[in-house]
């Protein structure tokens, strides 16, 4: 019975906590905010059509990548890839 007492005990304090933290609130993520490392930049954007876009940066090959999120098949898809010389002709 002892056991049985324990169990009850932990499982309403693990419920106790988990129905408190869903009240703490979640920074959303930063739009237009880089991750930068020595090869490659991510940058996260609104997409003028609605949705949300990354861009990966391979500074190495100097290519430039735009993924658009899919929110019906939950999936990001390649909308083109390019130089980044491109962009400044």
């Amino acid at each position: 019975m002892k056991n049985k007492n324990l169990s009850i005990g932990f499982l309403s304090l693990t419920a106790l906590l988990l129905f408190i933290a869903q009240f703490i609130p979640v920074q959303p993520v930063a739009y237009g905010e880089a991750l930068k490392d020595r090869d490659f930049s991510l940058i996260a954007a609104t997409s003028s059509r609605g949705g949300d876009t990354v861009y990966v940066v391979d500074h190495r090959s100097g290519q430039i990548a735009v993924l658009v999120w899919n929110a019906t098949q939950r999936n990001f898809e390649l909308a083109g890839s390019a130089p980044i010389a491109n962009a400044f002709q």
